[in-house]
This record gives structure tokens, C-alpha cells and sequence, in this order.
């Protein structure tokens, strides 16, 4: 049996929470003749290295957590996850004692589920820690062969967003293992106008988009010497997305980009460094090297600013880095440079239940300053939808 990645995380996650380590990690490779070839999968190094070590238990202001995993959809097939059952990791209760120890203010738990799961996690934890824990919805793929699909899916995220739900996680689901037939057949790419409907949805909704569609770019690369992940694809060959029908690493992200282009209004999270934690020089890297939108708050996500008409669309917007931990007192950069007209963008509902883009001219946009933690900041407010 092979296990994907997520599966092996959660394996790896529930043997350190009852105190157990692999078998490499715990010295079951005592001793090794010198004249013997020692396999990579027993080296197990003892570091040398002596340094002063800072154990720092709680963090000095309040944080906010925002990539966790307190639950997610029990059953899945081919790296697909089916159905609406979900298996919670955690009680709330334990969950409040930690964030507590740590001084986390908020927990944002990405893998909510959907349906009636959605609602077994918001009871089990949101509701049992207002303001605490904030759960997101998920895609539900197993309809995805219904003809009404993309309806389906905006509704489900309307209906999401009115039970409580605070975002949308996208696993790597889409682009790496949602295909035509569900498991089966040609893969479906993440820029697919199928979704188009639901990201739609979220702009509507205001809800965040919590995005990740792409693995370490090494994982994409062939499994040989030169490969700095040899190892690790080696007690994992499942985890390589080299060859077959898999599109490669730079297809993944220019595919997103498109959809974060289509969708100025939606704001996106991409999450793990913008998938790109080895190349701190792409663009989507730089969190603060684009103009500044209104940050993502704990009860609703704010709007991106719209794209320019003087200018051409610049789709990286509507999208945020993920910092994993975000300290309350940090100061935002001001806003500089901004348009004095943009392209106000609008989702709205026809007469014939589905969902459409309405584009109109605005005013120029007013700045407001507020201050917050250590510092001010100033954020450009669009006139309010009608």
C-alpha cells in the first residue's frame, strides 16, 4: 500500500503525539562495518554542532496561525478526497490550552470539509471557540461528474460562507490528482473554467482562497544524484510528479496565475511561499513588492483592489503570501501609487441562478488610516459594492 503525501504527514503527526519515531530516527542502525556500503535510508547522522540553543515556549506578542490542519475528509481515493465525513484531530478544548501556552490569538483550520463534515467541524470546534478557530470549506470533487458541477460548487461555497466557514482550501487536489472520471483519466488543470463559478463565489462571499497546487519543484524534477530531495523521494517514490502525464512545475504556477488573473476580485492566499519556498527571487515570492490590498482579517476577507485601467492588470494583486505565523503588531506599508481610477469588479447572481463578473468605473478610491498594534497603516477602500 502507498501512502501520498498528506496521508504520511498524518501518520508521521499521530506517532510523534504518542511518542513514537521511525525506525532511522531512533538508532535502529546501532553500528555498520567500515568496509560495508551504507544505504541512505539507514544514515542517521549525530550533529556536531555547538551552539547556543534559545527554547522560546511562547511567542512575545499574539499571533495568528494561519495554515492548520485540525481535521480533514476521511475518506479519499487516488489522492482524492470523497464524501463528507471528516475525522477531527483535536477537541477544542485541547486545541485553546495550546494556542494559549504559545499565545496564538486565532487558529485558521484549512481542511473544514464540506456538507454535513463542514458542519460536524464548525460545531465540534469553531462554535466551541468563537473568534478562536476559524474552519474553511473544501471543493466537494466527488460531484465533479454532475453536468451542474460548477453551479453546484458556487452554491455549496454560498452556503458554506452563511454556516460559518471563513475561506476556501484548495489542496493540490486540482492539478496533480482530480482527473476527468474523479481517479480516472486525463488530469484536470488548475486554470480549468469549471471553477471558474466558484471563485466567483468567493469573491461574493468575501471569502479568502487558501491555495496550494504545487509540491517542492524538486519533486517535479527526474529522481537522480543531482535531485536535493533524493532521499526523501526515495522512501517516497509515490511523492514524484516527474513524467507520466503530470504537468510540470512552472505549468502548475503559470496555470494559477491565469486564474488569479480571471478573478481580480477574489483574494488568494498561495500558500507555502507561493509554492515557491526555493526561489525567494520570483515574484510570487515578494509579498510587499506589489501594490497593497486590504489584509485579510479574522472575521471576513476583505476585497482585493481592483486592477487599473491605466495600466495593464497586474494579477498578483489579488494574492498574499502565507507567513504561517502573523504577529499582531506588525506594521503594513503604506500605500503608495495607487490608481486614481480603477475597474470596480463585482460578482453577482443572474436571473438564471449562475454566477457572472460585472465590471463598472469607479470613483477614485479613498484612503483611510487606522492604526492598529505598533503602528498605522493606510488601506485604499473601494465605494461599497451596490
Amino acid at each position: 500500500m502507498t501512502l501520498n503525501r498528506r496521508q504520511w504527514l498524518e501518520g508521521l503527526g499521530a506517532g510523534l503525539v504518542a511518542g513514537t519515531v521511525l525506525p532511522a530516527a531512533a538508532g535502529a542502525i546501532e553500528t555498520q562495518t567500515a568496509d560495508a556500503p551504507l544505504a541512505l535510508r539507514d544514515f542517521a547522522p549525530r550533529s556536531m554542532l555547538q551552539v547556543p540553543a534559545t527554547h522560546v515556549p511562547r511567542a512575545r506578542y499574539p499571533v495568528i496561525d494561519v495554515h492548520a490542519h485540525l481535521s480533514n475528509t476521511r475518506r479519499s481515493e487516488r489522492g482524492v478526497a470523497l464524501g463528507e465525513e471528516v475525522s477531527l484531530w483535536i477537541s477544542a478544548t485541547d486545541a485553546l490550552a495550546l494556542m494559549d501556552r504559545r499565545n496564538v490569538r486565532t487558529m485558521v483550520n484549512l481542511t473544514g470539509g464540506h456538507g454535513a463534515g463542514l458542519n460536524t467541524t464548525l460545531a465540534a470546534l469553531d462554535r466551541a471557540a468563537p473568534g478562536r478557530i476559524l474552519s474553511c470549506v473544501e471543493p466537494a470533487y466527488e460531484k465533479f461528474l454532475d453536468p451542474q458541477y460548477p453551479q453546484l460548487q458556487a452554491d455549496a461555497v454560498v452556503a458554506a460562507a452563511k454556516a460559518g466557514a471563513r475561506g476556501l482550501k484548495v489542496l493540490k487536489t486540482l492539478g496533480l490528482y482530480l482527473r476527468e472520471g474523479i481517479t480516472r483519466g486525463p488530469l484536470v488543470k488548475v486554470d480549468d473554467p469549471r471553477f471558474d463559478p466558484m471563485w466567483e463565489a468567493c469573491a461574493a462571499t468575501q471569502l479568502p482562497v487558501f491555495i496550494h497546487i504545487a509540491d517542492p519543484e524538486a519533486f517535479f524534477l527526474p529522481v537522480d544524484r543531482y535531485n536535493e530531495r533524493y532521499d526523501e523521494l526515495g522512501f517516497h517514490p509515490d511523492w514524484s510528479f516527474h513524467g507520466q502525464d503530470f504537468p510540470n512545475f512552472q505549468e502548475l504556477l503559470a496555470a494559477r496565475d491565469r486564474v488569479y488573473a480571471r478573478h481580480p476580485r477574489t483574494q488568494f492566499v498561495s500558500l507555502h511561499v507561493g509554492h515557491n519556498a526555493e526561489n525567494l527571487t520570483a515574484p510570487s515570492a515578494r509579498p510587499w513588492s506589489v501594490s497593497p490590498t486590504r489584509p485579510w482579517s479574522s472575521g471576513r476577507a476583505s476585497g482585493s483592489s481592483a486592477a487599473s485601467r491605466a495600466a495593464p492588470r497586474d494579477s498578483s494583486r489579488n494574492t498574499k503570501i502565507e507567513s504561517c505565523l502573523v504577529p499582531m503588531r506588525c506594521r503594513f506599508p503604506r500605500a503608495r501609487n495607487f490608481p486614481s481610477r480603477c475597474s470596480r469588479t463585482s460578482s453577482t447572481k443572474s436571473t438564471s441562478g449562475s454566477w457572472k463578473r460585472r465590471t463598472s468605473t469607479s470613483t477614485t478610491p479613498r484612503p483611510r488610516s487606522r492604526r492598529r498594534g505598533a503602528g498605522a497603516f493606510t488601506d485604499w477602500a473601494l465605494p461599497s459594492r451596490s
